[in-house]
């Protein structure tokens, strides 16, 4: 007989999982890859030429891993490397809330030990390293780690405390972390995120990097939980997210705006001035000519760029494009996809017109007009006249050393004054559907105006109030800034606005009514996606349709239906509601049971005459009881019905909530959605709002700021 237990356990290689490292405000931590990613990164490690680089993609293709450099690069936008660990051995201290990887070295030593060990059955082995810690292997599920009194924190004071160990655990799946699932490899949907207002996206004042990586984690959540069988199957794969970063461009050193911004800063209250200048200066910012050229152009180049770059590493992709804007950046989309030209408006618009005779201004004199008289010399360099400068490209200029802001300044200024007219009418042209309504002005002698056309009307008008603003710097229509906007590389297929201010810019800037007809020329579908509580958000559909009310289209809740208190609220209204009108209802039918005499019913012929004066004999008889009887009838049939009145609520509203509060909410927005609102969203519905929380019910002021912050 051979006792089994004496028989030592055979050693089983350990099995590594990938990490990679995040560092943040509030410390270091490690994240695993998916089990997907995890095995592609060991794969690569163990194959190949061991002194060649290898790159793997990973987490959706939007990061690199150089596998010999141990590093993860961003795909997509720029952030810092993050380092990468093929993790095997794991410490946890008392204080710490996870475990940490051990480097990869550390953890070599660590596994030859334990081989070691269990190899030849030989525990209680003490391992002393360089560094001066110490490992213990006591069984194999007890290890621990003794850390020299040298390197103890320094707020460490008890001796309890110095000599405390760390846990120590070998392998992933004897520690507790959650492995993320892979994600789908097919992308069904792209979609970019432009922000808005300055570099911060939510109150914890993470970036739209961050931002747009919860919003695709709930996207794929959501995804799982709602498509599970679909994603099973094969039929659905991903929504891809990728954010457009615009803030930076227009914060840069290549534009100085925040440089001449801080010289006229006053010292005081330091901290909310440099919120103010890098945050709510945008909105003055996109109102200026010059930096609303840098902030379309920044946008929709980023745009195109993610959008060539997610092609090359997805040629197989072949779904839609949609984009999606956060605040302003919903009004710079706005206004961009006002201003998309299709295939052949493009090609009429292309001008033909040679460049126009430059009047009596030399470059000298234009570059002194415009301040920039510092790059005279070196535009003479080039031999570069006012001429030969208006068939220049950004690109010419950069290349010359001129910053982005003066760049733009001054090729803005030459389009305008030394291109021929049809180029020049070509920036912010008119959109039908959204120009503003010519009006008939009358002149100095009495005689009206009307053969002015809507631009030279709008001029006449904006120079009788003040001739301090150079007006051709703007045009009519939805009276945005008059640039030359860039177009989009595709056509989206729906714009979504989240917490948008659309509503209210084209109001000020003199737009009454949207035309009905009036469709984006490239995009066919939008949507207006706002919070209840945001005070930044605006309704488009009383734009469009005036004379109808129209409540906005409640989006359910991704579990179903509504939140239980909009629910119980809307069962509390019609509670009063019935409870107003059947007591009206019991009130009228008691007062109706004792006015009306009663009738019997007719005897028979032969029976007639006795009848008859029987009836008038009871009927003397029965009326003072019947006075005296009919308040009792009124009071018992009243005290009757609302003593009922509970039972049938519990039966009609609380046994019932959920059938009845889904099957009125579900008719009352097919009723609603019926309704044609313009061919803006092809005639659906345009307006929707999110249902609030129930704390953030109690206060709507309270949670005003993050309820516009809240779409992330």
């Amino acid at each position: 007989m051979l006792d089994m237990e004496s028989v030592p356990t055979p050693y089983q290689e350990v099995q590594p999982h990938w990490f990679f490292c995040r560092r943040a405000n509030d410390g270091t931590s490690w994240l695993p890859f998916s089990r997907e990613d995890s095995d592609k990164l060991e794969w690569a490690c163990n194959t190949g030429d061991k002194e060649e680089e290898v790159v793997v993609a990973v987490d959706g293709e939007r990061y690199d891993v150089h596998v010999r450099e141990r590093k993860r690069y961003a795909v997509y936008w720029e952030q810092a490397p993050a380092e990468v660990r093929r993790c095997t051995w794991f410490y946890k201290g008392d204080k710490d809330t996870r475990f940490m990887p051990y480097p990869e070295d550390f953890s070599k030593s660590l596994e030859e030990a334990y081989m070691i060990a269990v190899t030849l059955g030989e525990w209680k082995r003490k391992l002393e390293f360089p560094t001066g810690e110490t490992v213990i292997l006591h069984n194999p599920k007890l290890i621990m780690q003794y850390q020299p009194i040298g390197l103890q924190d320094e707020w460490v004071s008890s001796p309890s405390e110095q000599t405390r160990p760390r846990t120590v655990k070998r392998g992933v799946d004897n520690i507790s972390v959650e492995i993320p699932d892979g994600e789908p490899e097919k992308v069904d949907h792209l979609v970019f995120m432009v922000h808005g207002i300055g570099p911060a996206c939510d109150l914890r004042f993470r970036s739209i990097i961050q931002c747009v990586n919860d919003f695709r984690s709930a996207s794929l959540s959501l995804l799982a939980s709602h498509y599970k069988r679909a994603q099973q199957d094969g039929q659905v794969g991903r929504v891809e997210f990728l954010p457009v970063n615009w803030h930076s461009a227009l914060h840069g050193d290549a534009t100085g705006v925040d440089e001449d911004i801080q010289r006229i800063t006053l010292p005081s209250i330091s901290r909310l001035r440099h919120f103010t200048n890098d945050t709510l200066l945008d909105l003055f910012f996109y109102n200026s000519p010059t930096y609303c050229q840098t902030i379309v152009d920044t946008v929709a180049s980023e745009i195109n760029r993610l959008h060539t770059l997610f092609k090359q590493r997805h040629p197989e992709f072949s779904g839609a494009v949609s984009v999606v804007g956060h605040s302003l950046g919903s009004l710079i989309l706005f206004d961009m996809l006002t201003n998309q030209r299709t295939g052949s408006e493009a090609r009429e618009r292309v001008p033909s017109g040679e460049p126009c005779r430059p009047n009596c201004d030399t470059l000298e004199q234009t570059l002194t007009k415009l301040g920039l008289q510092q790059y005279l010399d070196t535009l003479q360099a080039e031999n570069l006249d006012l001429e030969s400068l208006a068939l220049c490209h950004d690109s010419d200029l950069k290349v010359l050393g001129i910053p982005l802001g003066p760049r733009k300044k001054l090729l803005n200024y030459v389009k305008r004054k030394w291109l021929p007219e049809d180029c020049k009418t070509e920036t912010a042209r008119l959109a039908p559907g959204l120009q503003v309504p010519p009006q008939v002005n009358s002149d100095h002698d009495g005689y009206q105006s009307s053969g002015l056309t809507a631009q030279q009307q709008q001029f006449h008008r904006a120079q009788s109030v003040t001739s301090a603003v150079d007006y051709e710097y703007f045009d009519v229509g939805i009276g945005q800034v008059s640039i030359d906007y860039p177009q989009l590389a595709f056509h989206p297929q729906t714009f979504f606005a989240f917490g948008s201010p659309i509503g209210m810019f084209l109001t000020v800037r003199g737009l009454k009514r949207i035309d009905p007809n009036y469709t984006f020329p490239t995009c066919k579908s939008f949507y207006n996606i706002y919070h209840p509580y945001d005070p930044v958000a605006y309704r488009i559909e009383p734009m469009i349709v005036s004379e109808v009310d129209l409540e906005p289209m409640l989006i359910p809740h991704h579990k179903g239906r509504k939140r239980m208190h909009l629910e119980l609220k809307d069962s509390l209204t019609r509670m009063s509601m019935d409870l107003k009108n059947n007591v009206l209802g019991s009130l009228r039918t008691a007062w109706q049971s004792f006015a009306r005499l009663p009738v019997a019913a007719l005897p028979p012929m032969e029976a007639a005459e006795n009848t008859i004066e029987r009836n008038l004999q009871e009927t003397q008889a029965s009326a003072a009881v019947t006075a005296s009887a009919k308040n009792e009838e009124k009071s018992d049939d009243f005290w009757t019905k609302i003593l009922e009145w509970p039972r049938a609520l519990h039966k009609h509203y609380f046994q019932g909530v959920c059938e009845e509060a889904e099957s009125s909410v579900s008719a009352e927005q097919n009723e609603q959605s019926e309704i044609k609102v313009g061919m803006l969203n092809g005639g659906r519905r345009i307006d929707y709002v999110l249902q609030e929380k129930p704390i953030e019910s109690f206060n709507e002021y309270l949670f005003a700021i993050q309820s516009h912050l809240c779409y992330w």
